[in-house]
């Protein structure tokens, strides 16, 4: 919980937050792990359909994008074992910081150099280069970012690093399409290889967090034990069991254990928390269209203009946090994204104008900014620092699998009960989250600092 000295904070003290160098840290390392996400997805999908790749070919190249959802499964080595070397000279952390950078602009100027008509097939392997190597340093980020601030400052960190995140994406996306009509695909793949040493030097100037030892210890346990009860066993399968209990079984193991029965209903509630938006954005564009507004008119009001709506409702987000707590922010942004779903149904029934979309828009990202930053900032609180990136990679996989699979059926009911109707759908979508965070309220669940081993 918060303590009453901290929610005495004046709005100029808890702006000083974005001024500490953790914080500013997250901005580099979020523009770092937000570059290689489009260069993989929409940017690569021009640059193959200008080369008359069919487009059911493109769309199995949206399979590359599942890396991304099953990291949870090479979370616990990123999370328990030490790179040879490199680990020696930057700590565990930014070694495989390190080495996930490495991969991506190595993988970027692979594609670089390839020809999309004569080498479809490598662009398809640079490709899951890429987004393997994304993936793996989205899974140190998010480990770095928890073990090195308390949940305090988790808020403002999460909105440093959405502010990162949301600027690679301009430049990965717009950015390289300028590139690219300027002078060549090439030449636009190069250049987002290089921007990666953004990400690589950050990494090299920041400290590495305080490591556990308990992984260590828990390590030689499991193997004495082992030894005792199983004389006969090889040496290879004493370690590779020492390895494996305390790496995978036990940070579920200790999930349950520190939240009892429940742990249950925090699962559920991460799952639930983003269906409503997640299931909302899957028809936004074509609700844009239908109504009849240009392409230029939808990039300016929802990707430029939504762009400094979002940044400033993950600062709201970041600042809120660091007064109340994590359940209040949470609540507020739950709210917000059911009122939010309520005015995109409002919107479909009015005669469409510009401005009301740009109102539309503005309340949605900085409700959606909000959200996510008390979100990033919860999930955080619910790590143990022993077992950090496993953890996270579970609970960030469970936050958006569900919403995905009840977003894909979007489409079906817009044609069968309307836009409106999809809206009204979507907001009630949010309900569940609500009635959730009240209940794990009560329960005395938001606490105000993660688990230290």
């Amino acid at each position: 919980m918060t303590s009453a000295s901290e929610s005495k904070k004046t709005f100029v003290e808890l702006l000083a937050l974005y001024r500490n160098p953790r914080v500013i840290t997250l901005l580099f390392l979020g523009f770092s792990a937000g570059l290689p996400f489009l260069l993989v997805f929409t940017t690569l999908s021009a640059w193959l359909r200008t080369e008359d790749v069919s487009r059911s070919t493109i769309g199995f190249f949206s399979w590359i994008g599942i890396t991304y959802s099953i990291k949870v499964f090479w979370a616990p080595v990123v999370d328990s074992v030490n790179l040879p070397g490199l680990a020696g000279w930057l700590g565990r952390r930014r070694s495989w910081m390190i080495l996930a950078q490495t991969g991506i602009a190595l993988g970027l100027i692979l594609i670089a150099m390839t020809d999309p008509k004569s080498q479809l097939y490598w662009i398809a392997v640079f490709g899951l280069l890429v987004a393997f190597s994304s993936a793996t340093q989205d899974i140190t980020i998010d480990a770095y970012r928890i073990e090195s601030a308390p949940v305090d400052f988790q808020g403002a960190m999460a909105a440093s690093y959405i502010l990162g995140y949301r600027l690679a994406l301009l430049m990965a996306g717009a950015g390289a399409l300028y590139i690219a009509d300027l002078a060549s695909w090439s030449i636009a793949y190069f250049t987002m290889a290089a921007l990666m040493l953004i990400g690589i030097v950050t990494t090299l100037l920041i400290h590495e967090p305080q490591a556990s030892k308990q992984r260590i210890d828990e390590k030689n346990l499991v193997k004495d034990k082992v030894k005792q009860q199983y004389p006969g066993l090889p040496g290879f399968i004493c370690n590779a069991i020492a390895w494996f209990i305390p790496a995978v079984i036990n940070p579920f193991r200790d999930f349950f254990n520190r939240n009892g029965v429940l742990a249950l209903v925090i699962l559920l509630f991460i799952s639930v928390f983003r269906i409503s938006d997640i299931t909302m954005g899957v028809m936004a564009n074509p609700f844009y269209i239908d109504l009849g507004f240009s392409l230029q008119e939808i990039a300016f009001v929802t990707k430029f203009f939504g762009f400094f709506m979002t940044i400033l409702g993950a600062g709201l987000g970041g600042i809120l946090v660091a007064k109340y707590g994590l359940s209040r922010p949470l609540l507020l942004g739950a709210f917000m994204v059911v009122i939010t779903n309520l005015l995109f149904a409002w919107l479909a029934v009015i005669k469409p104008s510009i401005y009301g979309l740009a109102v539309v828009i503005s309340a949605d990202n900085i409700s959606g900014g909000i959200a996510v930053s008390a979100f990033i900032a919860y999930l955080s609180s619910l790590t143990n620092t022993a077992y950090t990136a496993t953890q996270y990679a579970l609970f960030s996989s469970l936050m958006t699998l569900p919403a995905k699979f009840i977003g894909g059926f979007s489409g079906i009911i817009v044609d069968q009960f309307g836009y409106a109707s999809f809206f009204v759908y979507a907001a009630l979508l949010g309900i569940p989250a609500i009635g959730l965070i009240l209940y794990l309220t009560r329960k005395h669940k938001f606490k105000g600092s993660n688990t230290q081993a």
